[in-house]
């Protein structure tokens, strides 16, 4: 893979939170201008968190195909989406991903140090697909199929994940100023991973609380990194933006 500096996206999209629904907000952007897609889509399980949360349209699967295929468009031939999904309804993901045109090249466990909730098993995992548009070349350091999901504490979102987390997928399938795109970013984690590894990035959240505390964040980390100079390359680098 090559960095690409050349962006077709609208300019005024790139490095920030766009407040609206992902497809449309898709749909605008050019086709084939995405390095590579990190994104955590509610899970069509209608998720509560303790404290009465809830995520937009976790209720139906009406919007799941047309963002996958819009997700697929704006995705450059040849290049990775990394998406996380809920198990009770990964037929309609598969069907989703594979109707769009995505093809599924890999799978990833994110293994929690708690417990979720307790049914009939303790959930102390979560997990997300690898899947490819095209013919990607392997990366030359590939990571274990099972990756440490470090906890938040969820402040800023009922499913928020660590910046910790997330970065080593983002150095692993771009490269410095490539262009990662999170069209559910919640609170931003995939946007600030992003950036604390000198990678582009579009975070698209359709929820207005949401939208306003990942920009919120973004703000806070770009002046954590002109303060602290952090390096890229230092795990203990990120435990300072995960908040």
């Amino acid at each position: 893979m090559q960095a690409t500096n050349a962006i077709q996206n609208q300019p005024q999209t790139i490095d920030t939170i766009v407040h609206g629904n992902c497809i449309d907000v898709m749909q605008q952007m050019s086709a084939q201008s995405v390095d590579f897609i990190l994104t955590d889509p509610p899970y069509l399980v209608n998720y509560r968190d303790r404290n009465g949360r809830t995520l937009q349209n976790d209720c139906d699967a009406n919007w799941l195909k047309p963002a996958m295929a819009a997700a697929y468009r704006v995705l450059k031939q040849n290049r990775l989406m990394v998406c996380f999904y809920g198990w009770p309804r990964a037929d309609h993901f598969l069907d989703a991903w594979r109707s769009a045109g995505f093809r599924p090249v890999g799978h990833f466990v994110f293994r929690k140090s708690y417990t979720s909730s307790a049914k009939f098993m303790k959930c102390q995992h979560e997990q997300a697909y690898l899947l490819a548009k095209g013919r990607p070349p392997l990366p030359k350091n590939p990571l274990p199929d099972v990756q440490r999901l470090f906890y938040t504490g969820n402040a800023l979102h009922p499913t928020q994940k660590a910046v910790v987390s997330l970065a080593p997928l983002v150095r692993t399938f771009t490269l410095p100023g490539e262009l990662v795109l999170d069209a559910f970013c919640g609170s931003a984690s995939t946007c600030a991973a992003a950036l604390l590894t000198g990678r582009r990035y579009v975070g698209i959240e359709m929820d207005e609380g949401y939208f306003r505390a990942a920009a919120g964040r973004m703000a806070r980390t770009r002046e954590r990194m002109a303060a602290k100079r952090p390096s890229p390359q230092s795990r203990t680098d990120f435990a300072v933006f995960n908040a």
